[in-house]
């Protein structure tokens, strides 16, 4: 029997190729990573070391392994070489025959070497060229530069010499405005030997022609590669069910297509609407009773689509799963490090099952950094997250070239065959950002791009975007994977070739990235009037908290415009935009640790106040993706999580803002108090809704309750009170609004409302108490306090998040939260302590 054999290559060492010493190198990994393993380098991420390992990528690197190959393996017919991934310009020799030269990080590479190749005393050897030595003459011969505006050129030496745009690798290693510039090299995904003989297969693709309840109608495309002509059976089987089909295969690569029907199959939902479930399939190749090659891969039956139809407004935009309307929810993800081969299984697993935790339902993975690894999707799969996939392309005009255009190809269909499997996978999207940057159609629009180039150039840069991003890429999408959605830019109106194609904040058709609030300075108060289709990017700055910022600063460092917080700034007008924004909204921090505290408030409140006003405008609006999930290192940024795994103050505003059911209020319009419920359920919600007013002592002023009802899957006005019937004379800037919707069997879904604006509310130092409870499912920690504690924050010794954090403590309503620990969160069971506890509130960060 004959089956794929491989071998993975290790002991690994490398050097800078001018010098004479080899060192021991770990791959998958990096020059940075192998440097800093040595202690040759300063840590990059500390203090204003960034700056300090810019040489690494001016010098050409090599890494070397012997390796010996035992008789099974060496007797294959087929002897090939496969890397996962190389960045980026590499030169591969084996036993000092050059054998494959690669140019592009995101795609698979594997050469024969059967014939090179002996039983011992192998050498491979693998020479990567500086990826800005390599591409300064490009930019040299292209005789102009192409817009790439986070390109950190500057942070290099290079001045304004930026030349990401010509190689094919994750463009935020040359910077971006929340990550540093450490442009890499190295092996970074596995390198193997393989041999087979006889027959493989190369790729089974499971096609979902139409899914309903009833019947899952199937394709399962068997890509099959054979040394020599042979009659074969292929059987595909899934949950006891089994599929045959002969095949007469001859030498070479073929495809087969055997039909697959599944009676009342088991559907893959989305978090919040159903079971994510999965189905394995099993794929063999039989000569008579002998299975010769067989393969597993895994999918979830559903049916998708990117939903875009006319009505009065303009035209819809969101996704239909199985025929039902969601409502995404969720952020957009970056890659988790700045050197990708330090991200571990766990912090994958920390991040999918925090954004699963916080209510999400959707990740938007960004063209600015990787097609993620197999586990990122794996664990999308499982915890029932949709994902929006950019193809690597942001903020930047792209070369036209024929090699140029077929790397981006095969790149695509490398990555759109690795990743189609996947059920969570629901939008192919060509690129971030450069539909609307360049704005083609409008002379002075976009972000003035086009004003550096005369009306030949212009023409030319545009004809390449659209050779890429209208032609290539989504012809790969439609020939490998069909029946998900391309759509060409985010954000973009839709196809028109004409000046409705760009979008911009009032937009009612397409996506929005709204960033007025933010880096136009506008107050928060226009989330609520910027509010389109779909809200695919907007966000608020925040620093990570004081422990997070002692690991990369000194305490005489902790000042906003010290050298070290601006080098871990990379927003240019970044710090500064967050104390002006808390002077318009917030107390004055007593202190720089209390102001880290307070950044985070004031993020969280920011994205409260935008999630919030795209829900309750449901289903004009169905989708809101904040600008960011996490971060690539420690930084102040846009993150709710920050570099290290710890949840911000966003992302416990975040969790209950995404939450199923949620009550909202808009106390936008002049006397009034607008009272929402809102359900992406698929459940009506029926319940009674009481509404106190409560003074900060804890004193109720008024009580009513009101029977609500509300039909699956929307949202409406419930309820409207006249603000100053309500304030009876009571002072705003000591009394709030407290709501609690009482449902049969369903825990409280609570919400607090001020009259006055946060930085005019009256607060006092709180008491508060914190008692552990015993309960069946664990330990719990009950929270009182004397008088309004705002933004109460638990902090514990031990890693891991709280049930609710960052909550207002009203007196004589008590808080009841559990610890689960980052092991205890990701594995059900996990010991949870949280050892010693700091509990604090708004009033002991600011000056009273």
């Amino acid at each position: 029997m004959s089956k794929i054999q491989s071998q993975i290559f290790q002991n690994w060492t490398f050097k800078a190729c001018e010098d004479q010493e080899w060192m021991p190198a770990q791959v998958p990994g990096c020059v940075h990573t192998d440097l800093l393993k040595l202690d040759k380098i300063p840590d990059p991420f500390y203090g204003t070391n960034e700056k300090e390992v810019q040489w690494i990528d001016k010098k050409d690197w090599e890494y070397r392994t012997e390796f010996d190959v035992n008789e099974d393996l060496l007797s294959q017919e087929h002897l090939q070489i496969v890397f996962e991934g190389l960045d980026t310009y590499a030169d591969v020799y084996v036993n000092e025959q050059h054998v494959l030269s690669a140019d592009n990080m995101f795609r698979v590479w594997s050469v024969d070497v059967k014939s090179i190749v002996k039983s011992n005393d192998n050498v491979l050897r693998i020479r990567f060229r500086s990826p800005i030595q390599e591409d300064l003459p490009k930019l040299e011969k292209l005789g102009y530069a192409l817009p790439a505006s986070n390109d950190q050129s500057d942070v290099g030496g290079l001045g304004d010499k930026r030349v990401s745009i010509f190689a094919r690798k994750a463009p935020y290693h040359y910077g971006w405005d929340w990550g540093p510039r450490f442009v890499t090299s190295g092996i970074w995904r596995e390198a193997r030997l393989e041999g087979w003989s006889e027959v493989k297969i190369n790729d089974v693709f499971i096609r979902q022609n139409e899914v309903t309840a009833s019947v899952a109608s199937l394709t399962a495309i068997v890509e099959v590669e054979t040394a020599s002509p042979i009659e074969t059976v292929i059987r595909i089987g899934t949950d006891g069910q089994t599929w045959e089909q002969t095949a007469a295969l001859q030498s070479g690569v073929q495809t087969i297509e055997i039909p697959i029907a599944i009676d009342a199959p088991k559907l893959w939902w989305s978090r919040g609407l159903g079971d994510p479930h999965m189905y394995s399939f099993v794929t063999e190749v039989l000569q008579g009773e002998q299975v010769v090659a067989d393969s597993t891969v895994k999918t979830g039956l559903r049916s998708i689509r990117l939903v875009r139809d006319k009505d009065e407004a303009g035209a819809s935009f969101y996704f239909e799963l199985n025929g039902v309307a969601v409502f995404a929810k969720g952020a957009n993800h970056i890659p988790n490090d700045s050197f990708i081969t330090e991200i571990t299984a766990e912090r994958y697993r920390h991040e999918i099952v925090s954004a699963a935790e916080s209510n999400m339902n959707m990740l938007r993975v960004w063209g600015g950094g990787i097609y993620e690894e197999d586990v990122f999707y794996e664990l999308c799969d499982e915890y029932g997250l949709l994902v929006w996939q950019d193809f690597m392309f942001a903020c930047s005009m792209y070369p036209g070239d024929e090699a140029f255009l077929n790397s981006v190809k095969h790149e695509a269909i490398d990555n759109v065959k690795r990743l189609r499997n996947h059920p969570s996978i629901v939008l192919w999207c060509g690129n971030n950002e450069i539909d609307s940057a360049w704005a083609h159609y409008i002379e002075d629009g976009g972000w003035g791009w086009k004003k550096d180039y005369n009306a030949e150039q212009r023409e030319k840069i545009w004809a390449d975007y659209e050779a890429i991003f209208h032609e290539l890429l989504p012809e790969v999408v439609e020939a490998y994977a069909p029946g998900v959605d391309y759509w060409p830019s985010s954000p973009l109106v839709s196809l028109t070739g004409d000046e409705k194609q760009h979008a911009h904040p009032s937009t009612a058709e397409g996506d929005i990235h709204y960033w007025g609030v933010w880096h136009s300075v506008e107050p928060f108060e226009n989330y609520n009037v910027h509010v389109g289709r779909f809200m695919s990017e907007y966000g608020f700055q925040s620093f990570p908290e004081y422990k997070s910022v002692r690991k990369y600063a000194e305490e005489e460092d902790l000042a906003l415009e010290s050298e070290v917080m601006l080098a871990h700034q990379k927003n240019g007008a970044g710090n500064r935009l967050i104390k002006q924004y808390m002077d318009m909204y917030m107390h004055e921090p007593k202190d720089f640790p209390s102001f880290l505290y307070m950044s985070q408030v004031l993020q969280a409140e920011a994205m409260k106040t935008a999630i919030e006003a795209h829900r309750r405008r449901k289903p004009f609006c169905m989708g809101t993706l904040y600008w960011q999930m996490n971060d690539c290192w420690p930084v102040a940024s846009w993150a709710g999580m920050d570099y290290f795994g710890n949840w911000k103050a966003l992302q416990y505003y975040a969790k209950r803002s995404f939450s199923d059911v949620l009550i909202s209020v808009d106390g936008t319009k002049e006397d009034a108090t607008d009272i929402y419920l809102i359900s992406d359920q698929l459940q009506p919600v029926e319940g009674r809704l009481q509404v106190r007013l409560i003074g900060f002592d804890g004193t109720v002023y008024r009580e009513e309750k009101h029977a609500v009802a509300l039909e699956s899957n929307s949202g409406k006005l419930v309820l409207s009170l006249k603000s100053s019937d309500w304030l009876q004379g009571h002072d705003a800037a000591t009394t709030l609004l407290r709501l609690d919707l009482k449902q049969d069997g369903h825990a409280d879904i609570v919400q607090e409302h001020y009259f006055a604006p946060s930085k005019d509310i009256g607060l006092k130092k709180a008491a508060i108490q914190v008692t552990e409870v015993q309960e069946n499912d664990g330990v719990y920690l009950v929270l009182e306090s004397d008088v309004l504690a705002k933004q109460v924050w638990i902090s514990s010794e031990a890693e891991g998040v709280f049930s609710d954090n960052f909550f207002d403590l009203i007196p004589g309503i008590p808080v009841k939260v559990q610890f689960t620990s980052r092991e205890g969160l990701q594995n059900a069971g996990a010991a949870s302590e949280t050892g010693a506890i700091q509990v604090r509130s708004m009033a002991d960060f600011i000056k009273l």
